[in-house]
């Protein structure tokens, strides 16, 4: 590894960052008891600067008991609502959203260290889901299937589920949480949500938000409850029968604990886990678009979306020239402060993900792979500002097939098509995946049923940024779950079989003669 030294960033100072984040709090009509940073309770950190804003009200289990009690009883109302007035609900939401959009950026930038875009982009993400949801609210369609028998109708309906508990994790700390909090409200469930314990100012301010889209429009106070704390809290929700649906978005680890447990009660659960994600580089590529493309898809959140870009399989023709490339690109991304104009790249949200980054690292330098990058920059102590980092690898090592949470993006190289979409569908984890070439043949063999593996596939753009129309998840070790749009809206709620008499005789199916 190199040992570039890099000057002192200079970031904002920590009273700054408490002032705006109590203005946004105030702002959404959020106003927490924030307690001083030598009280009890949960610590509200940032990783801009590393330090803790305040502390907040910690949840316990009897609170996630109670908010799963108080979510049950309401969802006997919800259930009953009207469709139509279900997505009002999540209309108002949407408006909410909009008018506050920049105050819930600024909060995600403080909790999780997104630069200024990618914040908004987030929270439009919000805003998207929720009228989506509100179109969805007046299709929830079922079927009408032709009936064997005379004189009967056979068909399927679709009803709400019951209460659905939400456990998100730091990186995209409010978008998944609408994207499942917006689809379930539609559908007429009851959503209890346990955020990451890294971001419980975001959480609250949702919270709030939709606290009052519920006042307005006179749904249930209880439609959603917010818990706050740590994994004690998600193991409630884990374990309560009463919470019908357990959708979860984490580690591979995290998965391999909830969906057994889950399933042991006959609960259902929708995970969302880890991403390897690669991109294949064809001879036929555009390389100036596919260097925008990797760019992003590689560096965008300092590394730490579940879509990251991790693997870059480059046909031999092409890997010198997209290697000096992207790593000319990379020298030229700013590395800083996420709330300048200028910054691309922000800050490693901990110690732990840092360490993670080194680690992986020395390891691929050990399997002799060339690392370019990957420095950290000149900051205080307790934050982790890093150059991303491009690893030249003789092979898909054991390293390679791990993610890493950071912007360490690994380079193989491939002299058959098929033998780059064998090195795409090799590691254990299959959510994103992306391919870029100008030959259709190309394009279309990676997204036959023999092409890539994953839940996602995209051609000539890269691997993270989806929109919120499509079904999002992966397959493998991704969980295969589905989230946000198409039908994922099916996994809200239970399929009903009707089949209607209206005849004056009693035909059984199958030519059954009984009596």
């Amino acid at each position: 590894m190199s040992t570039v030294k890099f000057p002192a960033l200079t970031l904002p100072d920590i009273a700054d960052l408490r002032d705006r984040a109590r203005a946004a709090l105030r702002s959404v009509g959020a106003d927490p008891v924030l307690g001083d940073l030598d009280a009890p309770g949960l610590p509200a950190s940032t990783p801009i600067t590393g330090e803790i804003l305040f502390r907040v009200a910690e949840s316990t289990p009897a609170d996630a008991e109670a908010a799963i009690a108080q979510a049950a009883q309401a969802f006997t109302v919800w259930r009953s609502t009207p469709a139509p007035v279900r997505g009002a609900l999540v209309g108002r939401l949407g408006e909410l959203l909009t008018e506050h959009k920049s105050a819930l950026a600024d909060l995600v930038t403080i909790e999780v260290g997104k630069i200024g875009s990618e914040a908004l982009g987030e929270v439009q993400e919000m805003i998207d889901v929720c009228q989506f949801a509100v179109g969805l609210s007046r299709q929830l369609y079922g079927k009408t299937i032709a009936s064997e028998r005379p004189g009967h109708r056979l068909m399927e309906t679709w009803h709400p589920l019951g209460v659905v508990g939400v456990i998100t994790a730091f990186n995209f700390p409010v978008a998944v949480w609408a994207w499942n909090t917006a689809v379930a409200l539609v559908c007429g469930d009851t959503v209890v949500w346990k955020p990451s314990e890294l971001t419980p100012l975001t959480a609250i301010a949702c919270q709030a938000l939709l606290a009052r889209a519920a006042a307005e429009v006179g749904a249930p106070a209880e439609v959603s409850r917010l818990l706050l704390g740590g994994r004690d809290l998600g193991e409630v929700l884990v374990d309560d029968p009463r919470v019908a649906l357990l959708s979860a978005t984490g580690s591979v680890r995290m998965g391999r604990e909830v969906g057994p447990r889950v399933a042991r009660r006959f609960g259902r659960s929708l995970l969302e886990l880890g991403g390897n994600n690669a991109a294949v580089v064809t001879p036929a590529a555009d390389l100036d678009l596919a260097v925008r493309g990797i760019v992003f898809a590689a560096a965008g959140t300092a590394g730490q979306r579940c879509t990251t870009l991790r693997r870059l399989i480059a046909h031999r023709s092409v890997a010198d020239t997209l290697v000096e490339r992207i790593a000319t690109a990379y020298r030229s991304l700013p590395v800083g402060d996420p709330f300048s104009s200028d910054t691309l790249v922000g800050p490693l949200i901990h110690e732990t993900a840092y360490r993670s980054m080194v680690g992986a690292l020395e390891q691929a330098a050990a399997d002799g792979g060339e690392v370019l990058g990957g420095e950290r920059h000149a900051s205080p102590e307790a934050c982790y500002y890093v150059s991303p980092a491009l690893v030249r690898m003789p092979a898909q090592t054991a390293v390679v097939h791990d993610e890493t949470f950071a912007p360490l993006l690994y380079v193989l190289t491939y002299d058959t098509l098929d033998e780059a979409i064998a090195l795409n569908n090799a590691v254990p984890q299959g959510l994103s995946s992306a391919i870029f070439t100008t030959d259709v043949r190309e394009a279309e063999r990676f997204l036959a049923a023999d092409g890539s593996d994953c839940g996602i596939a995209n051609v000539n753009i890269g691997t993270s940024g989806a929109e919120i129309g499509g079904a999002f998840g992966g397959e493998k070790q991704t969980g295969g779950g589905r989230e946000s749009g198409s039908d994922s809206w099916k996994a809200y709620m239970r399929r009903a079989t009707n089949t209607v008499n209206y005849s004056s005789e009693l035909p059984l199916a199958q030519g059954v003669q009984f009596g």
